[in-house]
């Protein structure tokens, strides 16, 4: 396992109020304009998996993409997007699902995965959990299984991480 010499939490910028009063937000912006702190969280989350590498990564819209894309890439495997209604040309599989501020639905192309593949589910952030649980549910509405959910950022204290029991959580930031 690698070591974390680096303090990424140091590139987490908290907005307050946004998007609503209330809602302490954790922007990743910063640290995607640090290459080395971008660079050494794909890393993180690259260990992790180096002795059961999965078969896809799938990654909600739009964040969650900034992290999927490249590790699709490292791994050699397919990225299948998470997307917004309407977003996506060919047959989708769609779940509703509740955010802490409000409500939201993605969608997935019905033949996104092969038959059984394994499948890991990426975003930047958990909180409550609803965004990477529906995530899940299309992976396997769509066929495919869920090798376990990696993040960025955890918010422990939503217990996001109870919503999607059985699975697998990674995390690289915990607060």
């Amino acid at each position: 396992m690698i070591s974390c010499i680096m303090d990424l939490t140091k590139y987490i910028r908290d907005i307050p109020d946004f998007p609503k009063p209330g809602i302490l937000f954790k922007d990743i912006t910063p640290l995607l304009a640090a290459p080395e702190a971008f660079q050494r969280s794909l890393d993180i989350i690259a260990e992790h998996y180096a002795d059961g590498l999965p078969d896809a990564v799938s990654a909600a819209e739009a964040r969650g993409f900034l992290l999927a894309a490249p590790l699709a890439l490292k791994w050699r495997v397919p990225l299948v997007p998470l997307r917004k209604p309407g977003k996506l040309p060919f047959r989708t599989f769609s779940m509703r699902y509740d955010l802490e501020y409000g409500s939201a639905e993605l969608q997935v192309h019905a033949d996104g995965f092969a038959p059984g593949a394994r499948v890991l589910v990426i975003d930047d952030l958990l909180a409550t959990g609803g965004t990477l649980r529906a995530g899940c549910q299309l992976v396997e509405k769509a066929g495919a299984h869920v090798l376990g959910c990696a993040v960025l950022v955890e918010l422990t204290f939503l217990n996001g991480r109870k919503l999607l029991e059985p699975h697998e959580i990674f995390s690289v930031i915990r607060y």
